[in-house]
């Protein structure tokens, strides 16, 4: 049988993975031999049931932190403000969390073994925020800081969906039509001259052509282009070479290339500075502000300058510079804060001017797409009215 289990290495560090075993007392053997604290243990199986069926949102993470934050900060009990938060929480996936985490604490685990379950409701950077807050005893804050950095980021997430709203309805707007001329007026209009005794020119038939073939093959098209957006999404979820293939093609293309590497950076300086005011060692921080970031080119530096340029004895600074994704301009902040003493202070600017910049490109970007799809609108609907109205022209000559 297989089991997953969560354990601490003898640094804190959190370590998730599978294993075959008869039973759990084999896999806390294999954990006290590999010297790890076991966090939690159940069937893989099991396991992703449940993860399933606790579905959390960002909403509601943000909401358990801020109040969570709240409640300490009054004074009240960390089992107080969990049993208060229970009885307040209608949600059921979060209610069940909760109870969860009374359990928990009733037993005498840490606060932020019940998160750790979770890797996928609750990301790395939250159940390490929460375990460096509660070593230091600073738990209010550490909360604070998840409130504030999860707001920013679901801000920002919220702010590029409403402004490609519009173009995203123009494109699909754009789609139907398309789908519309081409699987059905087009074939009614090519049947009429070419079942007519009239010879249209080239260029109307090669279009009349092209509007029958998908008439008849609407439905294998329909499904393999279907087949080929869903193959896309789950190869780009699940490959990393797949993902990296996508996301360097992207990079290529003016405008969006600058949205998302300032997306990228934006992410990183608000981890970053979130863990380093945790009081988190800074090699640490960056393994986990490498996890968080979904650009693989921005993820692949920050491993290398934890692991061959920190590691190795460079300055913060120094390993920075190294890496040819950051702007000159950070990498030189980076270098000035290092030596202030302020880097988290630093990164938390950072992030808010990258927030700044992210609303101006993202407008530039919408102002340049919505004509584009209105000419491709044009062009397309230009050509089949074209195609249309030139064997009319010749016919009526004719008479």
């Amino acid at each position: 049988m297989k089991y997953k289990y969560i354990a601490s290495q003898p640094d804190g560090r959190l370590v998730e993975n599978e294993m075959a075993a008869a039973n759990t007392a084999e896999v806390l053997a294999y954990l006290s031999k590999s010297g790890l604290k076991p966090v939690s243990i159940h069937e893989a199986e099991r396991g992703a049931v449940v993860l399933f069926q606790k579905k959390v949102s960002v909403a509601d993470q943000i909401f358990l932190s801020k109040y969570l934050a709240l409640m300490l900060k009054i004074g009240t009990g960390l089992l107080e403000a969990v049993n208060i938060l229970i009885a307040d929480f209608d949600k059921a996936s979060v209610r069940s969390i909760l109870i969860e985490i009374r359990s928990s604490l009733e037993q005498g685990n840490p606060f932020y073994t019940t998160f750790a379950r979770y890797p996928k409701t609750f990301s790395q950077v939250y159940t390490n925020l929460v375990r460096a807050g509660e070593a230091s005893g600073n738990l209010e804050h550490s909360f604070e800081n998840l409130t504030s950095m999860l707001s920013k980021q679901k801000d920002l997430r919220d702010q590029i969906k409403g402004a490609l709203i519009y173009p995203s309805l123009l494109f699909f707007g754009s789609i139907l039509i398309l789908l519309f001329l081409v699987m059905f007026a087009l074939p009614k209009i090519a049947n009429v001259f070419l079942t007519g005794g009239f010879e249209p020119p080239l260029f109307s038939r090669v279009v009349f052509d092209i509007g029958l073939f998908v008439n008849d093959n609407a439905v294998v098209i329909l499904t393999v282009g279907f087949l080929g957006v869903f193959g896309a999404l789950l190869a780009y979820r699940m490959s990393r070479v797949f993902k990296r293939f996508v996301m360097s093609t992207f990079s290529d293309l003016p405008l969006i290339r600058e949205v998302v590497r300032k997306v990228a950076l934006q992410r990183f300086a608000s981890v970053l500075s979130s863990l380093i005011k945790a009081g988190m060692p800074i090699t640490e921080a960056l393994e986990i502000t490498a996890e968080a970031v979904s650009n693989v080119e921005l993820r692949d530096a920050l491993v290398r300058i934890s692991r061959e340029g920190l590691a190795k004895g460079l300055t913060i600074g120094e390993a920075f510079k190294r890496e040819s994704f950051f702007p000159q301009t950070v990498t030189n902040l980076v270098a000035v804060s290092e030596r202030a003493g302020h880097l988290d202070d630093v990164l938390a600017t950072l992030a808010e001017f990258y927030t700044k910049e992210i609303d101006s490109s993202i407008k530039s970007l919408v102002s340049f797409l919505e004509p584009i799809l209105l000419l491709f609108i044009g062009v397309v609907i230009g050509t089949i009215a074209l195609a249309i109205i030139v064997p009319i022209y010749q016919l009526t000559t004719q008479f």
